[in-house]
Parts: C-alpha cells; structure tokens; sequence
C-alpha cells in the first residue's frame, strides 16, 4: 500500500521524468532543427543543392536512428561521462537522450519545412532574398503549426526513452518501475508509474495541440 514516503518517491520521479523529458527535448529541437535546415537546402530540389552533404548527413541520421535506446545509452557511456562527470542520474540521462532523439527530430522537423509551399520559396528568392531569409522569414513561420505539432510527438517519444532509461541507472519513474514495481514486485508502484507516464503524455500532447491550433494562421 502507499505510505508518505512512496507517494513522495512518485512525486520526485515524476518531477525528474518531466525534467529530463523538457530538457532533452529543447536540445533535441536545437541540434535536430541544424541538421533538417541543412538537409533541406542541400537536397537535389534545396535552395543549396549540395549532394555530398545531404547524403553524409542523411546516412549519419539514419544511422543514429537506428539503434536501440538502451544500447545506445550503454554505448556512450565514456562520452557521458566526459561531459557531465557522471553515469547515473537525471543529467547523465539526457545525454543520451538528446542523442538519440535529434535525429528523430530532424526527420520531424524536416517533413514540417518541405511541405512548405515552394511557390512561396521561389517568390522568396526572385526577390533576392538570402539563404538564412528564406529559412527564418518562409520556412520557419509557413511550418510553425506543423513544427510545433511535431515538438509534442517528439516530447512524447523522449519521454518513453526516459522511462527506459531507468534500466541502466536513469532516473525518474522509469528507475521507481524497475527499483520497485519489477526488483520488489510491489504491483501498486507499477501501475501508479504507468498512470503517472500516461497522464504526463496526454498533458503533453494537449497542448501541443493547443499551441498547434494557436500558431495556425487559418483558424483565424
């Protein structure tokens, strides 16, 4: 049965989940927002076709998506530890997370830009404006609805990492399933996490919704 102490445990797991979850996907967004811009204008049909770079990135891309969670965390673990001088926790946990979920977020991200009109783009640049115009005064603006619908599936993705997270020394509600539900066979904190991960999706994904209708220039 809960007692204070677990209903705090829950309580400071879902603090924790929601965290890395926020901040894994801010930086997921910064370095998968460089590499769609880069592999939108450097395409065969880009505004910068430049073959060699799209294909080098495309591949890297691919190839950071295809590998599993779990072992990618195991696999940089030295590089985690490089960078934040720990292995284990909420911090060494978004390493990881970041990793694995930018390149996910430059294949959102640039599904969002190329279905971007291209006669906007053309009119763009007839009237002479630069690369980085045409990116941040047509591209960004013209997909907003569509980036930011994208940045709640790619919330909701992240947070499903972190859960898995917690096998191998992560933090949140992923460790209390594993330390509690799984290792103790308390079936009560299983379900609890369970619960507390589906409501924290759904918060999620309602106001991506939200903030989707919103930034949507023709609902008004």
């Amino acid at each position: 049965m809960f007692n204070e102490a677990l209903v705090d445990l829950l309580w400071e797991g879902t603090v924790d989940t929601i965290y890395m979850t926020l901040v894994s996907t801010f930086f997921s967004y910064v370095f998968g927002m460089v590499m769609a811009m880069i592999l939108v204008i450097t395409r065969s049909d880009g505004i910068r076709p430049q073959p060699v770079v799209f294909r080098v990135l495309d591949v890297l891309v691919n190839l950071t998506r295809s590998f599993p969670f779990l072992i990618l965390m195991i696999a940089v673990i030295p590089f985690t530890r490089w960078l934040v001088g720990t292995t284990i926790g909420n911090n060494a946990t978004v390493v990881p997370l970041v990793i694995a979920a930018a390149p996910f977020v430059a294949r959102l991200i640039e599904q969002s830009l190329l279905e971007v009109d291209k006669g906007v783009i053309e009119a763009a640049q007839s009237m002479g404006a630069s690369t980085w115009q045409i990116l941040y005064k047509v591209y960004l603006p013209e997909a907003r609805p569509s980036l930011i619908n994208g940045s709640a599936i790619a919330a909701t993705t992240i947070l499903g990492y972190s859960a898995m997270s917690g096998a191998v020394g992560g933090g949140g509600l992923g460790k209390l399933a594993i330390m509690y539900g799984y290792n103790r066979y308390q079936t009560d904190i299983m379900f609890a996490t369970v619960v507390l991960l589906i409501v924290i999706v759904q918060v999620l994904q309602s106001f991506g919704d939200w903030a989707t209708r919103k930034s949507d220039k023709r609902n008004g």
